[in-house]
This record gives C-alpha cells, structure tokens and sequence, in this order.
C-alpha cells in the first residue's frame, strides 16, 4: 500500500492570521453561526473551540489529498483577540465528477436513502444519483464521527457539517504540529504496546456497537504525543458499514484486521490477524 506524499507546511511560522472586514481571498466569516444546530458537534463544546460569530476562517494550506476529499488547515479566529483563535482541519468532499473513489457500491449496500426518487437514480448511476451519492458520503462520515465520538472511540472531534465540508478538531502532536500517521512512525516497544492496546480497544467497540470501520489502516490512523503518552486516533471514516446490513461487513472487518496487524508484526510487535479477528466477533453480537 502506497501513500501519496503530503504538502509540506511551516508549521513554525504559524502565526495568528485573522484580518478586519476586508476579508483576503482564503478567508470568509465563520459558517458556525449559519449550520444548523444538528450540524454541530456534541455538547459540551471543548474549550478551545471558538463558536464566536465574529470569527474569520483563513484557509491555511492543504495538509493532505484523497481520492474523494481533501483537508485544509484552517484557523478560526475573532479579529483583533488572539485569544479567540483555534485550528481545525476541514475535511471537503469533491463533486462526482472530481472524485477518485470507485468503490462506493460496496459500501454503500444497505445504506438507505429516504426519497425513493433518489433510490432509483442511485441504482441507475444517473446524473442526479451520482449527485446524491456524493452528498452522502460527507453526511456519513458526520454520522459516523459523532457516534464513534459519543461512544468513546478514539476519532477527532466533530466540530460541524457544512455541506460537503466536514470541520473536525486537528491532532497534534507535543511540538504542536500535525500529528503524524501510524505508517510514518517507528515506537518503542513500550508504545507499541499502548497503541495496541488502544487500537483493540477501538475496534472491539465499534464492533460492539455493531459497524466496521472498513478501511482502517495505518495510513488513517493517527498517533499524538508519541514521545510522551502515545495517543491513536482513528480518522477517516465516511465508508463505515453496519453488520448487520452489508454483505461485505465481515469481508472488511477481516482486512481492517489483517492491515493492522501486518503493521504492528512488521514493526517486531507480533499481532495474528486471525486472533484478533476471532476475538472481534466475540464482541458483535
């Protein structure tokens, strides 16, 4: 498995951006104020979270590319208080025709759609039910981060949805840069420990809860504060499936398992894919 190489930011100059009125061409006005309270992620809000309607958002550069989004480093922040400042990292899903991912049907079997309308031009992969499906899967892995994030699972906080763009809390690591992948680390055996126990932990509840992740990997896992308490967080979860309605649940739960202990035994951590996908099943019903 290959990873795309990432645009590269200077974290280092980092620097409290918000301007007045006259707002630069990477910059609007906060669309918290403007998103449905649905939209917004659970309550309490975090304290470093700035919900002030006189905040700009400044686009800050990509931090990664994907086959169906890409994520932009912004800053919210309140002009003229730099105490009123936060980053996130805005996850915007692409039109139909820009999208890269063409795996969808397999994902996407058992997921419903209310407007039989929609239904069939889902079915006929016309214009309109590509459309739709599109839309969906931003409003899936919504779905998804406030679930995962309700029940415990290790996944960034979900700040709003806006459309097709997904405003999430950004994971650092302890130099305050953006945390790094699963793939790009190499951990003391003591943290390889923790990150294991983390990661089982993870996904004996989400099987508990009775969904597969579906594409997990140490490419979409995350690890802050490696060289103090190692912290996994799981991102990336718009292709989440249920068990119980996907045929090919229980396929992707075996490759989520099979990924992730690859990674961990190449690392000199023996995990077997088979023990841990038969201790998984323990948890799903």
């Amino acid at each position: 498995m290959s990873s795309p190489k990432e645009p590269q930011l200077d974290w280092d100059n980092l620097t409290y951006t918000a301007l007045d009125e006259s707002l630069a061409e990477n910059q609007r006005w906060s669309t918290w104020p403007s998103v449905e309270h649905l939209h917004h992620g659970p309550r309490p809000y975090p304290d470093w979270l700035v919900t002030s309607s006189a905040a700009i958002d400044t686009d800050l550069g990509v931090l990664k590319t994907g086959k169906e989004a890409d994520v932009v480093l912004v800053e919210r922040a309140v002009p003229g208080d730099p105490q009123q400042s936060c980053h996130l990292a805005a996850k915007r899903y692409r039109t139909a025709e820009h999208r890269l991912f063409r795996r969808d049907t397999a994902y996407t079997e058992g997921r419903g759609v209310r407007n039989t309308r929609d239904t069939r031009a889902m079915a006929r992969k016309s214009s309109h039910g590509r459309a739709i499906e599109a839309g969906l899967w931003a409003q899936a892995e919504w779905s998804s981060l406030m679930s995962l994030y309700a029940a415990g699972v290790p996944v960034p906080y979900p700040v709003q949805l806006d459309g097709g763009e997904i405003c999430m809390e950004l994971i650092c690591d302890s130099g305050a840069d953006a945390a790094p992948r699963l793939h790009q680390v190499r951990p003391a055996f003591e943290s390889m420990v923790s990150l294991y126990d983390q990661l089982l932990a993870a996904m004996r509840t989400m099987t508990a809860m009775g969904i597969v992740h579906g594409d997990l990997s140490p490419y979409n896992t995350l690890v802050a504060d490696l060289d103090v308490s190692p912290r996994l967080v799981i991102i990336d979860v718009p292709q989440v499936v249920e068990l119980a309605s996907n045929p090919h649940a229980m396929e992707f739960l075996q490759r989520d398992c099979a990924n992730m202990a690859h990674w961990f035994t190449s690392r000199g951590f023996g995990v077997d894919e088979g023990e841990l996908f038969a201790d998984l099943l323990g948890y799903a019903w």
